[in-house]
């Protein structure tokens, strides 16, 4: 009987021994191109904008950044286009990862020559910010051009869009990112490929969810923009406010909406578009139809509305009492401007944006509470909904352990009772809390090490604490509101800043993504 010839390696086969061999089968080389397409072209935007305003010197910064990028992005591509990857899963998350490792190293290039007065580390540790949707800024607002101030803009409000994207075609198909807790296939499970082109299949599944996100995404972003523009925000600033809200990255060119000048009618407004990251349902192709009527079964949206009402209402209920203490009770005014603070700034960090109400100082002041900072640290850490573009610890995990405690409760009265409340319920209350409460123990290991890192390189325990929540949670601004003395990224040394970078993305990427590239059969081909 004669052998069969023993088979070749094609170009396409990044286990083969050919040209495609080596490192470049470890990610979806195509997929990473387009991204650095995307990234270029938005590099016009603030080429346009410098022209616009006449700082010529930044335009052509921005200019000439992005055609070398673009052409850079033209020649990978033509070398990458017919690259397969035999496991898509793990490819995408690689690609995913090193969207993170590498593109804030290209972003940061224009940013470094446009602010001319900073090091290459600072520039690309605002950009890693900016793209995670941090928020975390190295520079005063006045330090910083307009144009400069888009780009950052600019850059957390693609990095919303990528983490949308990565939430739905990454993450999902793997059960990660909050979505471990629904399914029944264990959390970072791989996809293989049995035939050639099925990884290409596959990365049109992912094109056309883009192309499907997009429009929703960006027509959300223009109409809270009019709006903003409406009620009385300059349109530069209102531009910059509403894709920090989408994205949750918090960035904002004037220091806060407290300084902006749309007052409580632009904070009424952003409160509504915080809906889209608080609930999965919210923005989500996946949602299908009859949204509203899922809307309003949502457990995210539930336990959302939940802290809305109670968590002012605590403050509020304090408020009073200080008020009775020093003779103020009459004054509602103050009562009401307290009472908004707290249920704006509530939902803010909840979503972990950041963004404090121009009321917030009159809640703080009614309230004379010294402690109301660690409750905005709190809802930072439990974060929004699952596969938004919010951080944290999720709320999807949180209704986990919620239910998963309630009906433990339920058996201490009936402990022969059978659990009902159907399929999802149940998996929610014994597996899902499981994975759940895997999760959070990650989370405070993950808490814990940095912090001891951080505090390694000489920052100050409490301070190493805070910002280790404000980089994992990826709400930067929480660092200025929760001790007396408001935390600094300034004033940070070179090791304390790569520490937080490090944490940013493993808050953004979370913990059971890390592991699952661990996993044996990801590495099998």
């Amino acid at each position: 009987m004669r052998r069969p010839p023993a088979p070749t390696a094609r170009a396409s086969d990044p286990g083969g021994r050919g040209p495609a061999g080596g490192l470049l089968w470890i990610a979806d080389l195509p997929l990473f191109v387009v991204l650095i397409w995307a990234f270029a072209l938005a590099m016009l935007v603030p080429a346009a904008h410098g022209a616009a305003v006449g700082d010529w010197g930044q335009a052509a910064v921005f200019l000439r950044w992005g055609a070398g990028f673009l052409l850079l992005g033209v020649f990978l591509g033509i070398a990458t286009a017919y690259r397969e990857a035999r496991q898509p899963a793990r490819a995408r998350l690689l690609t995913l990862l090193a969207a993170f490792a590498v593109l804030p190293l290209m972003l940061a290039a224009p940013f470094h020559e446009a602010v001319a007065t900073t090091s290459y580390l600072n520039a690309w540790f605002e950009m890693l910010s900016a793209l995670t949707t941090t928020g975390a800024t190295l520079f005063e607002p006045e330090r910083l051009s307009s144009t400069a101030h888009l780009w950052r803009a600019i850059v957390g409000w693609l990095g919303g869009y990528l983490i949308l994207l990565a939430a739905i075609a990454v993450l999902a198909p793997m059960n990660l990112g909050g979505y471990e807790v629904l399914a029944t296939a264990p959390a970072g499970a791989p996809e293989r490929i049995d035939r050639p082109g099925q990884a290409a299949e596959r990365r049109d599944r992912v094109v056309r969810h883009a192309l499907r996100l997009a429009p929703v995404y960006g027509g959300l972003t223009l109409a809270l923009w009019l709006g903003l523009v409406v009620v009385g925000e300059g349109p530069f600033v209102a531009a910059c406010h509403a894709m920090a809200v989408m994205a949750t990255s918090g960035i904002s060119p004037v220091g806060g909406l407290e300084h902006g000048t749309a007052g409580i009618g632009g904070e009424a407004l952003i409160l509504v578009f915080f809906v889209f990251a608080l609930s999965r349902l919210a923005i989500s192709p996946m949602a299908g139809e009859g949204r509203l009527a899922q809307l309003a079964r949502d457990p995210e949206l539930r336990i959302a509305l939940a802290l809305l009402v109670l968590v002012p209402s605590v403050l509020f209920l304090r408020h009073w009492v200080g008020a009775w203490e020093v003779e103020m009770v009459a004054d509602l005014r103050a009562a009401l401007g307290a009472l908004w603070g707290a249920a704006f700034t509530t939902w803010s960090f909840l979503s972990t944006t950041g963004f404090l109400s121009s009321e917030w100082d009159t809640a703080q002041a009614w309230s004379g509470l010294g402690t109301t900072g660690l409750v905005l640290l709190g809802l930072g850490l439990i974060g929004g909904g699952a596969a938004t573009t919010a951080g944290g610890v999720k709320l999807l995990r949180v209704y986990a352990l919620y239910l998963h405690g309630a009906r433990e409760m339920d058996r201490l009265s009936h402990p022969s009772s059978v659990g009902g409340a159907g399929p999802v319920a149940r998996r929610l209350r014994r597996e899902g809390a499981y994975i759940a409460w895997v999760f959070f123990m990650l989370f405070a290991l993950s808490l814990t090490a940095v912090s001891v890192t951080l505090a390694a390189t000489g920052v100050p325990f409490d301070e190493a604490m805070v910002l280790t929540v404000a980089a994992l949670s990826n709400t930067g601004p929480i660092a200025g509101v929760v001790l007396d003395a408001p935390a600094s990224f300034i004033a940070l040394d070179a090791a304390a800043k790569v520490v937080l970078a490090a944490a940013m993305v493993l808050g953004r990427l979370e913990t059971l993504a890390i592991i699952a590239l661990a996993n044996p059969a990801f590495w099998r081909r």
